[in-house]
C-alpha cells in the first residue's frame, strides 16, 4: 500500500499515524465499557488511554534504543530522529507501567483495572496492526508462494525484492489474531506468527519476541491456575 497519500498542504498525514489513532480511540471505549460494568467511572477509561499512550510510545521508543545500542551511542540525537520506529512488548511495558501509576492515584486496585483494559489491548493492537499493514514499516515476513503472498513496493523502510517475490503479511496475520482473540492469548498469537517473521533469531531458535511471549504466556498461565487453585481452597 501507499503509506503517505494524505495531505495538509505540504504536511503528509501518515496512514500508520491514522491507524494508531484509531487504535486508542477504540481501545478506550472498549476500556470505558468495562470500568463502568466493574463499577467505575467510565470517564477513567480515557485518561488511562492517554497515560497508556504516552507510556507505551515512550517504551517503544527506548526498546529501541536497547536493541540497536551502538549505533545509539555513535549519534545519539540523530538516531532518536531517523532511527526505527516502536517496538510493541517495549509499548506494553511502558504503558503497563504508566497505567500503573495511573490506577495507584485513582485509587483503582490493580487487578480490576488492569481486567478492565485487557480487551482494550488486544483491539488496539490488532487496528495498530493494520496500520503496519497499510504503512509497510517492515514486519513483514518471509518469502512464499502462497496464492495470499504480498509484495511492499511503497514500503516506508524501502523494499529491496525483485519484481515478482512475495513475503508473508505478517501485520495481516496478527491483527485477524489479535481481533480473534479480543481478550487472551496474545503472547500465543505472536508467538506462533514469529515464525514466519524474518527477525533473528536470539536462543533455541526464537526471537526475542518470541521469548517475551512465552514469558508472559507462562506468568498468565501460572497466574489463572493458582487463582483457580485459590477460589478451590477457600470453597
Amino acid at each position: 500500500m501507499i503509506p503517505d497519500i494524505l495531505h495538509i498542504g505540504p504536511v503528509p498525514i501518515h496512514l500508520f499515524g491514522i491507524f494508531l489513532a484509531l487504535g486508542f480511540l477504540a481501545a478506550g471505549w472498549v476500556a470505558g465499557r468495562e470500568f463502568e460494568r466493574k463499577g467505575y467511572d467510565p470517564a477513567l477509561a480515557s485518561s488511562a488511554v492517554v497515560w497508556g499512550a504516552v507510556g507505551g510510545l515512550v517504551g517503544a521508543r527506548l526498546w529501541i534504543v536497547l536493541d540497536a545500542w551502538p549505533e545509539f551511542v555513535r549519534a545519539p540525537w540523530t538516531f532518536l530522529v531517523t532511527g526505527g520506529g516502536f517496538v510493541f512488548y517495549g509499548g506494553l511495558l511502558g504503558g503497563a507501567l504508566a497505567v500503573t501509576l495511573f490506577f495507584w492515584r485513582e485509587h483503582v486496585p490493580w487487578l480490576a483495572g488492569a481486567d478492565a483494559t485487557a480487551p482494550a489491548i488486544a483491539l488496539g493492537q490488532a487496528i495498530g496492526r493494520l496500520g503496519c499493514q497499510a504503512a509497510g514499516d517492515g514486519d513483514w515476513g518471509k518469502e512464499t508462494t502462497l496464492p495470499w503472498g504480498m509484495a511492499y513496493p511503497y514500503a516506508v523502510v524501502g523494499w529491496d525484492k525483485p519484481p515478482g517475490v512475495r513475503v508473508h503479511p505478517t501485520p495481516l496475520y496478527e491483527a485477524a489474531a489479535y481481533a480473534a482473540i479480543f481478550l487472551v492469548l496474545s503472547g500465543a498469537a505472536r508467538f506462533l506468527v514469529e515464525f514466519v517473521r524474518v527477525n533473528p533469531r536470539i536462543a533455541f531458535g526464537l526471537t526475542e519476541a518470541q521469548l517475551v511471549s512465552l514469558t508472559l504466556i507462562v506468568i498468565g498461565g501460572w497466574w489463572l491456575l493458582s487463582r483457580r487453585a485459590w477460589r478451590a481452597a477457600a470453597a
